[in-house]
């Protein structure tokens, strides 16, 4: 039996799904691919950054370790390293037909050789139903299975100023979303801007599942839906303030949904899991366990079908750097089932703004409004953040009170500290300070008999070492 893989890729969809509990996204396609495999309901991305999280996706390595600091596209440029393998080079070597259709947004090409690349910015569901296609009927005439990555440009943004692609010809769009009737997520303010805003989202994602469905009667009309391992996933948050490029869980836990064949259906997994550990489960499918290489994840198939909370699946990171190459603002997070930890290394830059989200109608609105607050938080405290946050989230999960401070809530300070830096240490995180300067940057002269001071930043009121 072939081994196929088909993995489904949203942009910039968050968790605006039906089968998460968005009763206003309307997604009986997505659902319904749920509903006959597992949802994944503490999933996480490593960083809400489209391609940094990618890359995150394809080479089970967070972006600081596999070079894609931020976004590949235009002037940006971050690209992954040359020597990190990937899941198209290492799938094509297994004897794959790799194909990408739609966005492809990573590079350099060389690390990420697909044998077809259709790559398009188009939201024509149809077209991309179309060359999935004769991707699935290519790999069949030569025999091959096929790892298929659809790359759907929906949800994301439009070049206007609130528009997410609506304006295409599509007569099955005339059901049209209205700003009175969508219902403003916590992390957003209710005000006519914002409406607008997320009704031509919701549209959007109305256009999305669509194209799920199509992709996927595709498959069942080629034979392979009882050999093809599914994966849906978002790359990062909704395309909105307090979500999207920050760490914050609106803007890192996300849908995946997997169904596996002749696995079980209806399968609510609670364990936390990353996308790190999407490259090893491709792998495992593809049964090539001597693949070799650095990866930081693990295969998630031995716990696809389990919906208890299990020992050693009860923590993730992330990392994040950039967006744009002039979003600069390195910070990392570890996350627990009842605990957020957030390291801001350059805390006292101000957060920056991602040029979309700058010029979109929603921050106009948000920023001239009485109060100045986004969502439940304080604009200045979005803006200016302090080098540590921590979080309860089983009463605060908005993520908006930082105990970092609190006496009550040291001993978990001190030990997800602990465990941020033992992370960054193992992971060799370019942004692990001390004194203001990078560890990995004086790691010689540390070995050399270097003494640095224990502190995060450097204090030029008291620059000596003792």
């Amino acid at each position: 039996m072939k081994r196929n893989i088909l993995l489904l890729i949203a942009d910039d969809l968050g968790k605006m799904v039906g089968c998460y509990g968005d009763a206003g996204a309307c997604t009986p396609n997505i659902d319904a691919l749920a509903e006959c495999g597992t949802r994944f309901d503490m999933a996480f991305t490593s960083t809400a950054s489209c391609s940094a999280s990618r890359s995150v996706i394809y080479t089970g390595l967070h972006a600081h370790q596999n070079g894609s600091y931020g976004l590949n596209h235009d002037h940006h440029h971050f690209m992954t390293f040359p020597h990190v393998e990937t899941a198209p080079m290492l799938l094509n070597r297994a004897g794959y037909l790799t194909a990408i259709v739609g966005k492809i947004h990573v590079g350099p090409e060389a690390a990420y050789p697909w044998g077809r690349r259709c790559e398009s910015g188009t939201r024509d569901i149809r077209w991309v139903a179309e060359k999935s296609a004769g991707v699935i009927a290519e790999a069949d005439s030569t025999g091959a299975p096929f790892f298929l990555t659809v790359g759907f440009v929906d949800p994301h943004r439009d070049a206007s100023r609130s528009g997410f692609g609506n304006q295409l010809v599509d007569p099955e769009d005339e059901d049209r979303v209205g700003p009175e009737t969508v219902a403003v997520p916590y992390f957003l303010n209710d005000l006519p801007e914002v409406r607008i805003e997320l009704a031509e989202y919701y549209q959007s994602i109305r256009r999305l599942d669509r194209g799920v469905g199509l992709v996927i009667d595709e498959l069942k009309k080629s034979g392979h839906w009882d050999d093809t391992l599914i994966v849906f996933l978002s790359d990062n948050g909704a395309p909105f303030l307090n979500s999207k490029t920050t760490l914050y869980d609106a803007g890192v836990q996300l849908p995946l949904i997997m169904r596996m064949p002749q696995g079980q259906p209806g399968i609510n997994n609670p364990n936390l899991v990353s996308y790190i550990d999407l490259l090893p489960t491709f792998l495992d499918w593809a049964g090539d366990h001597g693949a070799t290489g650095e990866r930081a994840g693990r295969s998630l198939l031995p716990i696809i079908g389990r919906e208890e909370l299990l020992p050693g699946w009860q923590t993730v990171f992330g990392s994040h750097t950039f967006h744009e190459i002039t979003n600069y603002y390195p910070t990392r997070f570890i996350r627990t089932p009842r605990f957020k930890y957030h390291r801001n290394v350059a805390w006292q830059l101000d957060f920056p703004f991602s040029g979309d989200i700058y010029g979109s109608l929603s921050w106009e609105g948000i920023r001239n409004q009485p109060g100045n607050m986004i969502g439940q938080r304080p604009l200045k405290t979005y803006v200016r953040r302090p080098a540590e946050e921590l979080y309860d989230l089983a009463s605060d999960p908005a993520e908006v009170h930082n105990l970092a401070g609190d006496s009550e809530f040291a001993a978990t300070l001190k030990e997800l500290r602990t465990a941020m830096e033992n992370w960054q240490r193992a992971t060799r995180d370019p942004w692990l300070y001390r004194d203001g300067v990078s560890l990995r940057a004086i790691e010689t002269h540390l070995d050399n008999g270097l003494q640095v001071p224990d502190r995060f930043d450097f204090d030029p009121d008291k620059p000596g070492t003792a």
